[in-house]
């Protein structure tokens, strides 16, 4: 049974923040917790459509063992909300580089400004177009042995040759399962190494084009072939290609390319998620199709980290910067609102309102003291020299 569950999102928008994360999911709401942990600012934009919304459970992940996919993202928003970051509803449709940072346009006209993006997209799953088996996706059409094939575990498992992976999957469920039959569907069938292989293993190899999925009782019990005959089967394995949910990023000349696996599309990034554009990173599927729920949400937290110490050193630059000419205001002015700007309360007003740099105010010929201030680095509204007499009040 799929679980329900009813997201409360906001649908207001900062004018900016440090990081936008684009994607909910495990990726997304892991490096959102890490980055609202590091007090930074963080918006998490979702569009409520996770891939592994058809499956009851997650499995193979430490200590939550089996929760639905559901509950995993509730808890996962709540824990990412304690730490002050934002969910918001909604779809991106378009990113562009502004100044040092990006402009993040949301389909319904919204938008958000942000120093760092962390694309944690997934990927969508190009089914085969056999009839009945989108209904059956996530229960007993399967397509990660380590994700559902305990739950199938000696039973009667079909693998659709849908692709270049369809040997190589059959070989991985016969180690669930000592009845496995690989159907050539509209591919040829395996000759060579790849037959001898399967020969080798005990699977079956059956020719002809499935038609249709036989279900019985809301469970899958056959496939039928073109000449109207049906192999009885309980579980059906596909590995269909992927496409990565990346197109948003193509404006800022990062576009998807073939992963080296042959399972579809992604975007090619380096082991921390850094990308070739300068500012983005991603996370999970998106970028590595084959990893699960676990590994998804590590290379998220992995991501966080490295594009919080790239924050930290931009922010270290121009406080460097402001530090070596520190009578200027306009300087004193642009390092609060870039380094404070968006997440702390009581912005700076900037030179216009008033802000100025920490001044020294001649009170005794022997001392000087410092002219308060409204914050760290910014002279905020700093009272005007009233030349008081030596030794002040």
């Amino acid at each position: 049974m799929v679980v329900a569950e009813v997201v409360v999102m906001t649908d207001q928008l900062d004018d900016g923040c440090d990081v936008v994360v684009v994607g909910g999911g495990a990726a997304g709401l892991s490096g959102a917790l890490m980055l609202a942990r590091a007090r930074r600012s963080v918006v998490v934009v979702d569009a409520g459509a996770p891939r592994n919304a058809p499956a009851t459970g997650v499995h193979g992940l430490l200590a939550r063992e089996g929760v639905s996919p559901a509950e995993l993202l509730a808890r996962g928003r709540e824990e990412v909300r304690g730490y002050g970051g934002r969910l918001v509803a909604g779809e991106v449709s378009a990113v562009a580089r502004e100044g040092d940072g990006f402009a993040v346009a949301l389909a319904d006209g919204r938008s958000v400004r942000a120093r760092r993006l962390l694309v944690t997209t997934g990927l969508v799953d190009r089914l085969p177009d056999v009839p009945g088996l989108r209904a059956r996706w996530g229960r007993d059409v399967l397509h990660c042995p380590y994700c559902h094939g305990w739950e199938v575990r000696d039973r009667a498992i079909g693998v659709l040759a849908d692709g270049p992976m369809a040997v190589h999957q059959a070989l991985l469920f016969r180690q669930w399962s000592d009845d496995v039959t690989l159907f050539a569907h509209t591919a040829p069938a395996p000759t060579g190494e790849q037959a001898e292989r399967l020969a080798a293993r005990g699977i079956a190899v059956v020719e002809g084009e499935v038609t249709s999925l036989v279900v019985e009782r809301d469970r899958l019990v056959g496939l039928r072939l073109a000449d109207g005959s049906a192999v009885a089967r309980e579980a059906l394995a596909v590995a269909p290609r992927v496409e990565a949910r990346a197109g948003f990023l193509a404006a800022l000349g990062l576009p998807v390319a073939e992963h080296p696996s042959g399972l579809g599309e992604h975007v090619p990034a380096d082991p921390t998620g850094r990308t070739g554009v300068p500012g983005v990173w991603v996370a999970g599927n998106v970028t590595d199709p084959a990893a699960q729920v676990g590994a998804a949400a590590a290379a998220g937290a992995t991501a966080a980290a490295r594009i919080n110490a790239d924050l930290v050193e931009e922010d270290t630059l121009r406080a460097v910067a402001a530090y070596r000419n520190p009578f200027s205001a306009g300087g004193a002015s642009r390092l609060c609102e870039q380094v404070m700007g968006h997440r702390r309360p009581g912005r700076c007003p900037g030179a216009a309102g008033g802000c100025v740099p920490r001044r020294p105010v001649a009170r005794d010929p022997h001392r000087s003291v410092t002219a308060p201030t409204g914050g760290r680095g910014c002279g905020r509204r700093a009272p005007p020299d009233r030349g008081e007499p030596p030794g002040g009040r």
